[in-house]
């Protein structure tokens, strides 16, 4: 269970980079995980400061926090530069020189 918990808070860890503050009760089905995994993913990410939480018009919204975003950027732009270096294919080969 507990892999699978940390499994998901990454799943949640990566959705909160690509899409912003969301709404908890709509997370799990987002992940398409069950919601006590999601929850306990969320209290996961949670204790290690990663997450902030917003409640606007009582319901209650998640988010990375400023550190965090950045980390995930990076993490994208990396992810980017690093297949833009290949030729494109995924397979890691360099680009051809013409």
């Amino acid at each position: 269970m507990k892999e699978k918990v940390i499994e998901v808070a990454g799943k949640a860890w990566r959705f909160l980079g690509q899409n912003g503050q969301t709404n908890v009760s709509k997370l799990a089905k987002a992940l398409k995980e069950k919601d006590e995994v999601v929850f306990q993913a969320l209290g996961w990410l949670a204790r290690e400061d990663k997450i902030d939480y917003t409640v606007k018009n009582r319901r209650t919204f998640v988010s990375l926090v400023e550190n965090e975003l950045r980390a995930f950027n990076t993490v994208i732009y990396n992810m980017n530069e690093k297949i833009s270096a290949t030729d494109g294919s995924g397979n890691g080969k360099p680009k051809a020189k013409k």
